[in-house]
């Protein structure tokens, strides 16, 4: 460390200053480093992106097949009741629907298994990511904190920037798995799957997808953030990368 890093530290060790910053410049600044470290910051949101395309794709499966179903109760019962004529395609789709109900649900557990896995590769990825981001800036938090900021307004810039990447990637990647699905089942079954529950299906599965994408964020970020913030500001400035 050089004379002059350790006399700063001192000298603001021994005045007490400590910044503290409001809660908007501190968003301020966690943008501004986003924008700084732009391809850093695309590589740490492209994990809970495909992320979250690939857990909102196998939950809108899940929704289609109960909008599916429920299409053929109400035609089943219509068929019985001596309401509704069965068309060629309306008997494959009530043969198919009994023919197989436990491979279906076997293959829903199977898909629901692999979003977790993939949530969870996904949230390992973004902390080895957001690690990599810490050791690029040693010099940079080592100089924050000999102006006097405290641990906590480190562990709060990178929360308010990691935050900030999850919730944008998880509604780009939620749009993406979510296009991809109903595009899909638009070709194969036509428009009668987007009737009955699906768009308050597709809400509630967009606030869920938002929820687990920036909580993911969040956790993956703790072990960085608490990295960072425990950094002693000589050592931070003595690093050379």
């Amino acid at each position: 460390m050089s004379v002059g890093g350790a006399t700063a530290v001192r000298s603001a060790r021994s005045h007490g200053r400590q910044i503290q910053l409001p809660f908007g410049k501190a968003v301020q600044i966690a943008v501004k480093s986003i924008k700084i470290r732009f391809w850093r910051s695309i590589i740490t949101a492209a994990g809970i992106f495909l992320g979250i395309a690939f857990f909102t794709s196998v939950r809108m499966s899940a929704v289609f097949t109960d909008v599916q179903n429920r299409i053929i109760a109400e035609k089943r019962a219509a068929i019985v009741a001596g309401t509704l004529r069965p068309t060629p395609e309306d008997v494959r789709l009530i043969n198919s629907a009994d023919s197989n109900p436990r491979e279906q649900e076997a293959a829903r557990n199977r898909l629901q298994w692999l979003s977790i896995m993939a949530l969870i590769v996904c949230t390992v990825g973004i902390t080895n990511a957001m690690l990599m981001s810490v050791t690029e800036r040693y010099k940079e938090i080592g100089t924050m904190k000999c102006l006097g900021a405290l641990d906590s307004l480190i562990v709060k810039l990178f929360f308010i920037e990691s935050c900030f990447l999850g919730f944008v990637a998880s509604v780009i990647g939620f749009a993406l798995g979510w296009l991809s699905i109903s595009l899909l089942r638009l070709i194969t079954d036509g428009l009668a799957v987007f009737g009955q529950n699906f768009w308050p299906s597709t809400a509630e599965l967009f606030g869920l997808s938002v929820l687990v994408g920036v909580l993911l964020t969040f956790v993956a970020t703790i072990l960085p953030a608490v990295r960072a913030a425990q950094m002693p500001p000589a050592a931070a400035l003595r690093v050379e990368i």
